[in-house]
């Protein structure tokens, strides 16, 4: 499988709320990072959870976040920043 996105990549994730088991964190869906590291490909564990086989594999990537991009009201340091680690299929390119 060929990764959508390259790091230093700027990315969107999705600001879905889908039911079930999602390991994308609520408070960085909608929001726009960096991609840091690509990590490889992995089993879905948003179907594994279910007890399926979680194929095709997804790539994951780690992404970084200015806080102020997060949280508006952040008073630390201007390039304070969060990481996460988000499935492919939740990001989308930065427009």
């Amino acid at each position: 499988m060929r990764n959508a996105f390259k790091v230093g990549q700027r990315v969107q994730v999705k600001d879905g709320d889908p039911p079930g088991h999602i390991r994308t964190p609520f408070f960085l869906r909608g929001k726009a990072g960096v991609v840091e590291t690509i990590h490889g490909e992995f089993r879905n564990p948003e179907e594994l959870a279910y007890g399926k086989e979680g194929l095709p594999k997804k790539p994951l990537y780690l992404i970084r976040f200015l806080q102020t991009d997060v949280w508006p009201d952040y008073r630390g340091a201007p390039g304070d920043s969060v990481s996460a680690d988000i499935y492919e299929h939740w990001l989308d390119a930065d427009q």
